[in-house]
Parts: structure tokens; C-alpha cells; sequence
């Protein structure tokens, strides 16, 4: 079996209303999937964490190297995709790519053999997940303090334990946010803060110190992902958790942070770290630190697959009768072709996943989805 063809799938749709973190703005929603063949025939399926076009770029670098090769070698060929363009980056783009790339070469594999990824990682921990539903994001015309309470509110009643809301526009005006969702969800389901690296280290420590009573699990991106003295800063002088990692591209972006304890939970997410080849690393990394893990989940049902084969493979930690299990993140916002991009949509009953159980990543592309959402060239 040798890899006969590589292609990219731009996605877009857009949005009915603009959305925004702190970092971004959101007009439409795009991905970038990539399909990999082999001359028996055998597709494989990734997909790319941040900005489709060049990220489809990126892979089409990569494709001349592929073609000809045995797919079932992913640590070969993720080195020798590493070193093709390490010259020129080793974060960003340059590792997203890569990241589809191992992806679907994963799924290739365990198709070959009849398996989940997750078996070929080493076996599987579990067959579920808990998720926590991810949204409340900055929407045009509306009142932000009553819009994201009433949308936690729906998360709630849809039996998440857990959400993650967006700050990091204005401290007051945040940390109404934050009272507003606590009042909204009560006092038992866990909450999340996540500021997209939009504040400086005084607005973080300050933010956190006020948040604290309203009972907050995590402080996600605080500051500027380059600042790693802030990012230890923050987590001395104020008393919530920190989190972090889903911009620390590859085991090498993550090893000071780590080493250096600038964060209590890491976030790689499998689309941007590096695939499978590279969180296994990653993983491993964490636990020698001591340092909980917790992926960063942002795309397609062929994320989430992923994400989902992942964590599956996670060993307990701490090995003890009711250790700290992963979680999974779940976008709730706008975006069509999340699920239909593949013939069994991957969704939460009560606020629980099932990981898929079939070969490779365990799901089957709906090809006239991929046609419905292709991005339209001007």
C-alpha cells in the first residue's frame, strides 16, 4: 500500500451573525480537511487546526513528499515532513499542516488493521467522555451580560456539567459576565474562563483575583501565548488555575512552559500539535511534570474524532479508583457542517460523548456535504 494522491477540503459557511473572542472575529466558518489516498484505495481523513487557505497551502507543500510513500509509517514520514520545512518554522502553519497530515495517516492505518486509533495508541481507558460545552462569544447587536446567560442557561438544560465562556474585551464588563453565568447555571456546574490572550498581566491577575469566588476550574489563555514570564506571573499572583497550550505548536513549544510550570492544565489540540505522532509526546511530556491534560477541541467532526480517539488512550491520572478524567470540549456555535460533514454526526446525550469504536477514526465522510460547504473561489 503506498499514498497515490493528497487533497485539502476548504469548508465555509456564513455566518447569520457575527461572533468574536478576544483575538478573532468570525464572519464565516472555515476549515480545512485533508483526504488522503492510497493505490488499494484506502482514504484517509485530518483535518487542520486555524485558517483554511493556508493551511491547504501548507499541506500541498507537504504532498510531493508523500506520494509513493507507505502510509503505515507515520513516525517516518512525520519527521520527514518536520525537517522539509523546519528551516522555516517549527510552530504555526508548518506543524497545523503537518498535523492534518498524521491525522488521516492514522485513520489509514487503523483501517489497515481493522482498529481504532485509539487500540493502536495502546488500548483504550474508556468509552465515553463528560464534554463541556464551549460558546459565549461576543455577538454583534445584542446585550452581551443577558445574551451569554441566557445561552448558559440552554447548556444547562441540555445536561452539560461543565461551560467555557470568553472574556478578555473589558475587565468590568467581563466580570459581570462571570456573575451573570454563575447566577445563570447555579452553584454546582463547573465554569470555565477563557480570555484568548486579550488581556496584559495586570488586567489578567486582576480578573482573577475577582473571579475567584464565583467558583472558576480554569483561567484559559490569560495573556500573549509568547509571554511565558507573564503567563507565571499570573499564575503566582492570583488564585484560579491556569490553562493554556493550544497555540504551543509541537513537544518543543510545549517544553518550557511545562518545564518552567507556567500552567496547571495543558491544552494541545490534536489539529495544531501535530496529530497523533506528536501528542503522544506531548502527553507523555505533561505527565512527567505533573502537569493536567486537557485538549483544545475547534473544528469538524473529524476533530472531534480525533480528540475523541485521543483521549480514549489517556491513562488515568492519577491512577486511583475515581481518577481525574479527561473532558471534552464541544463547540456549541454557529456552524452548519460541524456534523454533517460525516453520515453519524458525533453529538453529547445529557453532556456525554461516546468515543466512535470502528476503524481508524471511526466515522464516514458524507462526500455531498463536502461538495454543499466547498469553499466558492471568486
Amino acid at each position: 500500500m503506498k499514498i497515490a494522491e493528497v487533497h485539502t477540503h476548504i469548508l465555509d459557511h456564513p455566518l447569520d451573525t457575527a461572533f468574536e473572542s478576544a483575538s478573532m472575529h468570525f464572519s464565516r466558518r472555515q476549515h480545512c480537511l485533508v483526504e488522503i489516498v492510497c493505490d488499494d484505495g484506502t482514504t484517509g481523513w485530518g483535518e487542520c487546526l486555524g485558517p483554511a487557505r493556508p493551511n491547504a497551502a501548507v499541506v500541498a507543500a507537504y504532498a510531493t513528499a508523500l506520494v509513493g510513500r507507505d502510509p503505515l509509517e507515520t513516525e517516518k514520514l512525520w519527521l520527514a515532513l518536520y525537517n522539509r520545512l523546519r528551516d522555516q518554522g517549527q510552530r504555526g502553519l508548518t506543524v497545523t499542516a503537518l498535523s492534518g497530515i498524521d491525522i488521516a495517516l492514522w485513520d489509514i492505518k487503523g483501517k489497515r488493521f481493522g482498529v481504532p486509533i485509539s487500540i493502536l495508541l495502546g488500548g483504550r481507558f474508556r468509552e465515553n467522555v463528560r464534554a463541556y460545552a464551549t460558546g459565549s462569544f461576543r455577538r454583534e447587536g445584542v446585550d452581551r451580560v443577558e445574551d451569554i446567560a441566557r445561552e448558559v442557561a440552554g447548556y444547562r438544560d441540555e445536561g452539560f456539567h461543565a461551560v467555557k465562556i470568553k472574556i478578555g474585551f473589558d475587565v468590568e464588563e467581563d466580570l459581570r459576565v462571570i456573575e451573570a453565568v454563575r447566577d445563570a447555571i447555579g452553584p454546582d456546574l463547573r465554569l470555565m474562563i477563557d480570555a484568548n490572550h486579550g488581556y496584559d498581566y495586570l488586567e489578567a491577575v486582576e480578573v482573577g483575583r475577582r473571579a475567584a469566588k464565583f467558583g472558576v476550574d480554569w483561567f484559559e489563555e490569560p495573556v500573549l501565548p509568547e509571554h511565558l514570564s507573564a503567563y507565571r506571573a499570573v499564575r503566582a499572583d492570583q488564585p484560579i488555575p491556569v490553562a493554556g497550550g493550544e497555540t504551543w505548536h509541537g513537544r518543543y513549544a510545549m517544553q518550557e512552559p511545562l518545564a518552567t510550570r507556567a500552567v496547571d492544565i495543558l491544552q494541545p489540540d490534536i489539529c495544531g500539535v501535530g496529530g497523533f505522532t506528536e501528542i503522544r509526546r506531548v502527553a507523555d511530556m505533561a505527565a512527567l511534570h505533573g502537569v493536567r491534560l486537557v485538549p483544545h477541541v475547534w473544528g469538524t467532526a473529524v476533530c472531534i474524532a480525533a480528540s475523541l480517539q485521543c483521549m480514549a488512550a489517556l491513562p488515568p491520572n492519577p491512577p486511583r479508583r475515581d481518577p481525574i478524567e479527561p473532558i471534552l470540549e464541544f463547540d456549541r456555535t454557529e456552524n452548519p457542517f460541524r456534523q454533517a460533514v460525516v453520515r453519524t454526526p458525533i453529538e453529547h446525550v445529557g453532556g456525554v460523548v461516546a468515543i466512535p469504536d470502528g476503524p481508524g477514526l471511526g466515522i464516514e465522510i458524507d462526500r455531498e456535504a463536502l461538495q454543499r460547504y466547498a469553499l466558492e473561489e471568486a
